[in-house]
């Protein structure tokens, strides 16, 4: 369940990254498997080829590596 609940804060931070307020419930990511979290979490991180070079240090503190 940690591990369900790291990857909710992980999400919610990267979807409201330079917005003000929340963008989604977090309530209603819980309802979703960890297989679709981690799903939901990489996309986010794949658009880091999109961003400024400062939004990228930043959220590569969001990345594990193996």
């Amino acid at each position: 369940m940690k591990e369900k609940e790291e990857l909710l804060k992980e999400i919610e931070t990267l979807i409201s990254y330079g917005k003000e307020g929340q963008t989604i419930n977090p309530e209603l990511l819980q309802y979703l498997e960890i297989k679709d979290l981690e799903s939901i979490k990489a996309s986010l991180l794949r658009k880091v080829g999109i961003l400024s070079e400062d939004d990228k240090e930043w959220l590569e503190q969001f990345k594990k590596y193996d």
